[in-house]
């Protein structure tokens, strides 16, 4: 799986989890540790382990991923997750304002994501 793919996946699976405000940054050009970034918001501790744990075992269980490292404890508000290629950022809104890294990160371009359509189940 390519990077983009993966970033892309994540920002899937992150969704799925109902995370708020989810950016990918394709900082390839601006970074030479890592590709993109996630970057999304949880709105609570267990929001946030939710989020993490579902990007975490779906990558396992689907492409054998397991992250290079995992840093801030799901008791914290901000949890990185770290691919390589990929790193993503899980947050509580507060956390996301103060640290602002879309704006450290301003010259990155975003990747555009068609939007899902809601299933019946959902509206």
């Amino acid at each position: 799986m390519n990077s983009r793919t993966l970033a892309l996946r994540c920002r899937e699976l992150a969704d799925n989890k109902k995370a708020e405000n989810i950016v990918i940054l394709d900082v390839k050009k601006l970074s030479s540790i890592t590709d993109y970034f996630v970057i999304a918001t949880g709105t609570s501790e267990p929001h946030v382990r939710a989020i993490v744990d579902e990007i975490r075992d779906k990558l396992d269980e689907e492409c054998r991923l397991r992250p290079r490292a995992t840093d801030g404890t799901l008791q914290t508000a901000w949890v990185v997750l770290d691919y390589f290629d990929v790193i993503i950022h899980i947050m509580r809104p507060d956390v996301r304002d103060h640290y602002d890294l879309e704006g450290l990160w301003g010259d990155a371009p975003r990747v555009r994501v068609r939007q899902r359509k809601a299933t019946a189940a959902e509206l």
